[in-house]
C-alpha cells in the first residue's frame, strides 16, 4: 500500500472539508486505490501552522482551528515564525493542496506559492482560479520540467469535471463557444430577490450562510465570473484572456422592480457568461445580466447551482450542470485531482 503525504495551504472551509473527506473516504481509498493519505503540514494565516512528518491528527486540527487556537499546539516541529515558502520546504509532503483566497487581479500570492511548491518537487492541486488565469503556461512548464502534476479541477465549477472532461474523455475536439452561469453567489442572490428580498437583504443572508465574503463585490460586480471565464479560455480554448479584457457587467443595478417585472412576465434575471471563438486566436467574451424566459436552458438553474453549455465542432451542445454544490464538492474535486496525479505519476 502506498502512503501519500499531503500539505494543506489554507485551512478554511475548503481545507477543513478536504480533511473531513479524507477521513470519510479513508477505507474506500485503501480498498479501491491501495493508498493511504497522511497530512504532514497545515498552514493558515489566522491559526499558524502545524508540521508532523508522521501525520497530523485531522480531527484535532479541526478542533483547534474551530476553537480559535493556534495550530502550533499540535505541531511536532516548532520552527518559530515560518512564512509560507519556508513551510513548503520544511514540511515533508509529496503534494501541496492550495486553497487560499482568490486575488482576481493578479493571482498573487497563491501564484508564487505554487511556483515554490513545484520547484521544491511537489505535485500541486489548487482550488484557486487566480494562478490558473495568470500563470497557467508558466506553472505547467515548471511542473513538466520537474515531472510533477499541476491540477486545478475545483477552480471553476467545484467538483464538476470541466477540465478533465475535455483533457481525457473528449480528445481532438474543438470548443467554439461556452455559455453559462458560473457564479453561484449571484445566482443565489437573484433567487432571493425573486422571493421578495431587497438587494441588501439578499447580500446579508448570503453572508450569514457563508456564501460570500465580507466584501461581496468580487461576486456581485462579476469579477469572480470573469476569472472563471478567463480560466476556461486559457486552458480549454488555448487562448489566454485576462479578466480585464472581458466585457463585464455585474448585478448591482438589478432592482426589485426589474425582478418583479420579469417575474410577472414569467421570466428571470440571470448573470450569463458567454464566450465565442472569433478566429484561431481571438475570443469575444461577455458577462452581463440577462432576462431570460422558460425556453432558456438557464431558466431552471436556481439557488447555488451552476451550468456550463459548450458548443464544439462535433457536439453542438454539451451541458454540465452542478446542482447546489457545497465545500465538500470542492474538496472532492481536489481529491479527484490527487488520485488522478497518483494514477499518472506513481
Amino acid at each position: 500500500m502506498k502512503q501519500i503525504s499531503i500539505a494543506l495551504l489554507g485551512f478554511g472551509n475548503v481545507g477543513k472539508a478536504f480533511a473531513k473527506l479524507l477521513l470519510k473516504k479513508s477505507v474506500s481509498l485503501k480498498e479501491n486505490f491501495d493508498v493511504e493519505f497522511i497530512v504532514t503540514g497545515i498552514f493558515t494565516n489566522a491559526h499558524g501552522y502545524a508540521i508532523n512528518s508522521a501525520g497530523i491528527n485531522l480531527n484535532k486540527a479541526m478542533e483547534v482551528v474551530n476553537s480559535g487556537e493556534n495550530l502550533k499546539i499540535i505541531s511536532d516541529i516548532q520552527a518559530g515564525q515560518l512564512d509560507v515558502n519556508n513551510f513548503i520546504y520544511t514540511c515533508s509532503a509529496e503534494f501541496l493542496l492550495e486553497s487560499t483566497p482568490l486575488n482576481p487581479f493578479d493571482g498573487q500570492p497563491a501564484l508564487s506559492y505554487i511556483k515554490t511548491a513545484l520547484n521544491s518537487g511537489k505535485h500541486v492541486v489548487t482550488a484557486n482560479k487566480g494562478p490558473v488565469v495568470y500563470g497557467y503556461k508558466e506553472l505547467t512548464e515548471i511542473a513538466d520540467h520537474h515531472g510533477k502534476g499541476f491540477y486545478f479541477e475545483s477552480s471553476v465549477m467545484d467538483g464538476a469535471p470541466i477540465f478533465s472532461l475535455f483533457k481525457d474523455a473528449l480528445p481532438a475536439i474543438k470548443i467554439n463557444a461556452v455559455t453559462g452561469i458560473l457564479n453561484s453567489c449571484t445566482n443565489f442572490l437573484l433567487g432571493l430577490m425573486e422571493e421578495g428580498s431587497t438587494f441588501e437583504e439578499a447580500i446579508n443572508q448570503a453572508q450569514l450562510i457563508g456564501m460570500t465574503e465580507t466584501d461581496p463585490s468580487a461576486d456581485i460586480d462579476g469579477w469572480d465570473a470573469s476569472v472563471k471565464l478567463s480560466a476556461i479560455s486559457t486552458v480549454l480554448f488555448g487562448i489566454p484572456l485576462m479578466p480585464i479584457q472581458i466585457d463585464r457587467t455585474g448585478i448591482r443595478e438589478i432592482s426589485p422592480e426589474m425582478i418583479k417585472e420579469a417575474k410577472d412576465a414569467g421570466e428571470k434575471w440571470k448573470l450569463i457568461c458567454s464566450m465565442r471563438r472569433k478566429d484561431k486566436n481571438l475570443l469575444y467574451a461577455t458577462i452581463k445580466p440577462e432576462r431570460i424566459n422558460s425556453n432558456s436552458p438557464f431558466f431552471n438553474i436556481n439557488g447555488t447551482s451552476s451550468f456550463a453549455l459548450f458548443e464544439t465542432d462535433i457536439l453542438p451542445g454539451l451541458g454540465i450542470v452542478e446542482s447546489n454544490p457545497s465545500t465538500e464538492t470542492t474538496a472532492y474535486g481536489m481529491l479527484a485531482d490527487v488520485i488522478n496525479i497518483i494514477k499518472k505519476y506513481y
